[in-house]
């Protein structure tokens, strides 16, 4: 979709199909410019008892050979409380309610009450994002007339270049929806590694992919204990963006790469257990690889990104990890498997060690961890742990900025005792109570003590069964937007 803005006054524009926010109330000057350019509209509220209430939608149909053939109103709410997320909703709202319209799509909205530059990027993020469909698996696609050009109607006068990231952005949110959104056997860890490659290709990355012997070679005997009950050979992904000139900060991002999960021996089973989803449990290796697919094209000067996801199936054959197997971590760390279906903390406990090895000033990783997490926020806010207070604060700005919602869990020292083990050093599991919290208490033991670091727990977020906001049913591509954010403002 092309992007643009227009100082062109709301009576004066002319396009295709006119998306208008109304805020809550009596008509507004708003309203009124719209009946100049379009005479009607307003009795059309009064006969259908348009309020402007948050969540109302109008849509009115005029003549083929007029333009604009269609008008859309949005309600706002009441004006004192119209923020960037209702922008957002509003954008994705009335851009849906354009399907079956093309060419130019105007969006006005009340942009002089918000920070006119944060207004017009999350009113194109939420547009864009909003029209996306997936149907790579269909055998006939359906055609979908969609307007090719957004336009936003009315802005002040802004820094249009600080706009270029949205379509940039926007990619990678689709690249982690594509990728969460295949079924397991087309997304494998060998088509992670694919994906990385292709990245790389395209946009000047260097990528490292370590084989099994690779990691065997390098002592990750947790990440290596997943894999082995699966016909497919673990693919250990490390894709590096390195800007010109000085790096000023060194980041990295792990993500959690199971392409299916099926709890191993601890099998995934009832209705509640959703084993028929197990493909979205890469939701966070998906994200990592979305962020870098949109670093590699803002290419942010002075930081240096480095991803690492440590993919394979969790599988059950005779081969695979029996629960009470004792395995070995590269760092010399033994855990007591206790739980197979605790698998994600495993293979990212070895990625935290080599990620880690890179010698960032921060790692973040994301992961589909715990149900523990989902029970507690739900499935629209992500958890996110750390003893790092800038870490924190600054995640939880860039989340806000992409409208992901993220919230400080405890990471309470004492729950620690959970994981002892009468014979290994610890056990992947505690009891069931605190069960995020001692999964985070887990991934911070291979973490090294000077680097700061944070853990998502994304299991909740990646997934909508209904869709809401720009996010359609299914794959959401949560996470994407947080990361590039955090990453772009680091220098």
């Amino acid at each position: 979709m092309q992007l643009s803005i227009s100082s062109t006054q709301l009576n004066d524009w002319s396009g295709d199909v006119l998306v208008v926010g109304l805020p809550k109330g009596k008509p507004s000057d708003t309203a009124a410019q719209l009946e100049n350019r379009v005479p009607g509209v307003i009795s059309a509220l009064t006969k259908q008892d348009f309020q402007g209430k948050v969540g109302e939608q109008l849509v009115l149909h005029l003549l083929t050979n007029v333009n604009p053939q269609r008008v859309i109103l949005i309600g706002l709410g009441d004006a004192d409380a119209i923020n960037l997320d209702t922008l957002r909703t509003a954008s994705a709202n009335g851009a849906r309610a354009s399907v079956g319209c093309t060419g130019r799509l105007g969006l006005h909205l009340p942009w002089d009450d918000q920070n006119p530059e944060n207004a017009a990027r999350v009113s194109m993020e939420a547009s864009r994002l909003s029209l996306y469909i997936d149907q790579r698996f269909r055998k006939e696609s359906d055609v979908r007339r969609v307007p090719t050009v957004l336009e936003l109607i009315g802005l002040p006068n802004i820094d249009a270049a600080g706009l270029q990231s949205v379509n940039a952005t926007c990619a990678g949110v689709e690249l982690a929806r594509e990728l969460v959104a295949a079924p397991p056997n087309h997304v494998t860890p060998a088509a992670l590694a694919k994906v990385a490659a292709t990245l790389a290709h395209d946009y000047g990355l260097e990528l490292n992919v370590l084989e099994r012997a690779d990691c065997e070679a390098r002592g990750m005997g947790a990440f290596l204990a997943v894999s082995q009950g699966s016909d497919l050979p673990p693919k250990f992904i490390h894709l590096i963006y390195r800007p010109k000139g000085e790096v000023k900060r060194r980041l990295a991002l792990v993500g959690k790469g199971l392409t299916f999960d099926s709890g191993g021996y601890n099998l995934k089973v009832g209705a509640a257990a959703q084993i028929d989803i197990m493909k979205l449990d890469m939701g966070g290796g998906a994200a990592v690889l979305g962020a870098m697919r949109s670093i590699a094209e803002l290419k942010p000067a002075g930081v240096e990104v480095h991803m690492v996801v440590a993919s394979c199936e969790n599988m059950v054959n005779g081969s695979a990890v029996h629960p009470g197997d004792i395995v070995t971590a590269a760092n010399g760390m033994t855990i007591e498997v206790n739980n197979t279906d605790a698998e994600g903390r495993l293979t990212l406990a070895d990625a935290l060690l080599y990620a880690c090895e890179q010698k960032p000033d921060a790692v973040v990783d994301l992961a589909t961890l715990t149900g523990a997490c989902v029970v507690a926020l739900g499935d629209e806010i992500a958890g996110v742990w750390s003893d790092d207070d800038g870490l924190i604060s600054a995640l939880n700005t860039a989340a806000e900025a992409g409208g992901e919602s993220l919230w400080r869990m405890p990471l309470h020292q004492s729950y620690k005792k959970g994981l002892k083990s009468l014979l290994a050093d610890m056990k992947n599991t505690g009891p069931r109570s605190g069960g995020s919290i001692t999964a985070a208490l887990f991934l911070k033991e291979f973490v090294s003590q000077d680097t700061a670091w944070a853990h998502i727990d994304v299991a909740g977020p990646v997934w909508s069964d209904k869709g809401q906001g720009v996010n359609p049913a299914g794959a959401t591509g949560y996470g994407v937007r947080t990361l590039v954010n955090w990453i772009c403002a680091q220098v």
